[in-house]
């Protein structure tokens, strides 16, 4: 049922973006996706946690504008930052561990990789782990043409896959469930890319939650400040979605931008994450 209301929310969305110039009423927006102006609002604020008409407020131009310039002035903080607030647990002691060279070169040889496919509040998540940690958090879309089974063979082509969704359901209840996360021991993601993606992967797991910033801020980070078009396709290329929270960097403009999960569930990440974070 969280797959079945995301996708009704982005629809919503996405009828938004396409219409926002002539500002779209509440049954407006109800009737396009099949539901009475009450069910919608109700079903809007049960996964949002505030209105429609609030949510869509996070998700204008002059909002991310605002946030940028102040995501700049704590991009220095640790990720204590707003532990108080709910649903925050993708930020609370994310440790990322990268691969060796030599364990990149053989791409997996003698690792065994679990996973499973999961419902979640922003639809259908594969979620893959090794003895050493997270690796791939993979939304899933009805259009893609590639099962789970071939998405990690493609980053893990030596390795052995084994689907086994009892162990990732552990994973995915202390991902997108806040109320299983604060006891616990700290997540550790377990990336593979070259020294530039996870430099720029641990850059993006310095923004706070609610927080947004840029590109070339995020190359500025890493010293690196003419590099915007290389940190762009790193970004793109992060295997492990919302966790390490790509979908935090927009452009400078304040426009949202592309995301490798569409811009709908961007979008959505964004304005839940900005509701949230006013609570």
């Amino acid at each position: 049922m969280e797959s079945e209301d995301y996708k009704r929310i982005a629809r919503a969305i996405a009828f938004i973006r396409q219409h926002h110039r002539s500002q779209p009423d509440l049954i407006t927006v109800a009737r396009h996706i099949g539901l009475s102006e009450y069910h919608f609002q109700r079903l809007f604020t049960q996964w949002a946690g505030i209105s429609p008409k609030r949510f869509l407020q996070y998700l204008t131009l002059e909002y991310a504008k605002s946030k940028i310039d102040r995501t700049k002035s704590l991009l220095d903080l640790t990720l204590e930052v707003g532990l108080s607030s709910p649903g925050r647990l993708h930020d609370l002691f994310v440790n990322l561990e990268a691969m060796s060279p030599g364990e990149y070169k053989v791409a997996g040889i003698g690792l065994k990789i679990h996973y499973g496919v999961h419902e979640t509040s922003f639809g259908q998540a594969l979620i893959a782990k090794t003895t050493r940690g997270v690796c791939n958090l993979n939304f899933l879309d009805v259009a893609s043409q590639k099962t789970p089974e071939q998405i990690l063979q493609n980053l893990w082509f030596n390795a052995e896959i084994i689907h086994d969704r009892k162990a990732t359901q552990i994973l995915r209840d202390r991902i997108f469930d806040s109320a299983t996360f604060k006891e616990q021991k700290p997540l550790t993601l377990l990336v593979k890319g070259t020294n530039f993606q996870i430099q720029v992967w641990r850059a993006l797991l310095k923004i706070p939650f609610g927080g947004l910033t840029t590109y070339q801020t995020v190359a500025e980070m890493i010293n690196r400040p003419t590099a915007t078009r290389a940190i762009g396709n790193a970004v793109g290329k992060n295997p492990i979605g919302y966790l390490i929270p790509c979908h935090r960097v927009i452009r400078g403009s304040g426009e949202i931008g592309g995301y490798r999960w569409g811009a709908e569930r961007k979008m959505a990440l964004l304005g839940w994450e900005a509701s949230h974070n006013a609570c």
